[in-house]
C-alpha cells in the first residue's frame, strides 16, 4: 500500500495528542516500519530524520499545539 505525507502526519498528531509526546527516534522507527523508507531520510547530521513534506502536513495539523524540543529531540503537546 502507498501511504501519504497526510496519513503519517495524522499518525504522528494522534501520538503526540494520546501520549503527550513523541521522540523523533520512535517516530523515524515506526514511520520506517509501518509506512515506508520514503518518508526517511538521512540529515546534514548524519541522523535519520522525519520527511520534509510529512513535517510540513504535521505542522499544519497541529496549529502550533505541538512545540518541538530540540534539546530532547520529541515534540510535546502544549
Amino acid at each position: 500500500m502507498d501511504y501519504t505525507a497526510q496519513e503519517v502526519a495524522q499518525w504522528m498528531l494522534d501520538q503526540v495528542k494520546s501520549a503527550g509526546i513523541l521522540h523523533q527516534a520512535d517516530a523515524v522507527e515506526y514511520i520506517r516500519t509501518n509506512f515506508g523508507e520514503s518518508f526517511i531520510y538521512v540529515n546534514d547530521n548524519g541522523n535519520q530524520a522525519i520527511d520534509k513534506e510529512v513535517k510540513k502536513v504535521f505542522k499544519k495539523m497541529h496549529r502550533g499545539r505541538a512545540a518541538w524540543e530540540r534539546d530532547g529531540f520529541f515534540w510535546g503537546w502544549s
